[in-house]
């Protein structure tokens, strides 16, 4: 049902699409006492509290948008997509060097891959999703030209590092809390939180250039303008210091449009068989 039900909603303009998803993101927020307390903690933790009405409606944009984004003809959703600094991009295809691509889920993030797919090749990692119904959707929606999947394991992994190695660029979503041992802590926001360490892992793997990319959701349904930002940390140190070096450059990124990241997941989480952090076990023995 969701696939007619998504290639249904996909002809309908994005102005259209927007609002009702503003509006969705209030009957979620109302509806659901454990997703309304994890956003509004998630962002009191981060000092962004102030925009909690515009992120709420901005959660139900980012649902609702995803039809048009994954079942709409390609080219109408780029018409939709404007680029900010793809001379950074470019410049680093030429030079025939690989790049990883930071997404965190901020703005439209589904849409990036695409954008770059238009343009270069792209490999991404991709995890299929606890839903089988799921699984059809949106496996098609990224099965598209110059846009290739790499399982996430450890046969992925070495596809992506081969990929890179030859110069061409993959993506990754540093902000996800990783599975058992492919993680170490760092703060996020002032919190600890269980981080991946394979981008620092890749991009010094394939002596790669890191650039942190998302779309900003313009107001009205205008549509998105995809930026892509230099990474300005050092990957120095050890994989802990290397995480907080990813962790801070989402942070600086974040605060551009703080409306528009996901507060509803669960970024603190304990991934079953990680021993907690010091400073959360010392709060439960207190």
């Amino acid at each position: 049902m969701l696939v007619p039900l998504f290639r249904f909603l996909s002809i309908f303009p994005l102005p259209f699409l927007h609002a009702l998803g503003a509006a969705l993101g209030w009957l979620v927020y109302w509806a659901s006492p454990s997703y309304r307390r994890r956003m509004r903690d998630n962002m009191r933790q981060a000092g962004v509290a102030q925009h909690l009405h515009a992120a709420i409606a901005e959660a139900g944009k980012s649902i609702i948008e995803l039809p048009f984004v994954w079942c709409a003809d390609p080219a109408r959703v780029s018409r939709h997509a404007t680029l900010e600094n793809w001379e950074l991009v470019q410049a680093e295809l030429d030079a025939g060097r690989g790049i990883v691509f930071m997404t965190p889920h901020l703005g439209c993030f589904e849409i990036v891959a695409q954008e770059i797919a238009l343009r270069t090749e792209l490999m991404v990692m991709y995890r299929p999703p606890k839903k089988e119904a799921l699984k059809p959707l949106i496996e098609g929606a990224r099965a598209r030209k110059n846009l290739l999947l790499a399982p996430a394991n450890m046969s992925g992994v070495r596809m992506l590092a081969k990929f890179l190695k030859k110069g061409q660029p993959v993506g990754v979503l540093p902000d996800q809390v990783p599975q058992e041992g492919e993680g170490v802590w760092a703060t996020f926001f002032g919190r600890d939180a269980y981080t991946m360490t394979l981008p620092a892992k890749l991009a010094l793997l394939g002596d790669a250039t890191i650039i942190i990319t998302y779309a900003e959701r313009l107001p009205g349904g205008r549509g998105y303008v995809v930026r892509f930002v230099p990474f300005d940390g050092t990957l120095d140190g050890d994989s802990a210091a290397q995480a907080q070096a990813i962790n801070s450059a989402m942070e600086r990124l974040i605060v551009r449009s703080p409306s528009q990241y996901y507060w509803s997941y669960n970024r603190y989480k304990v991934p079953h068989g990680i021993e907690a952090p010091a400073a959360a076990r010392a709060k439960e023995n207190a």
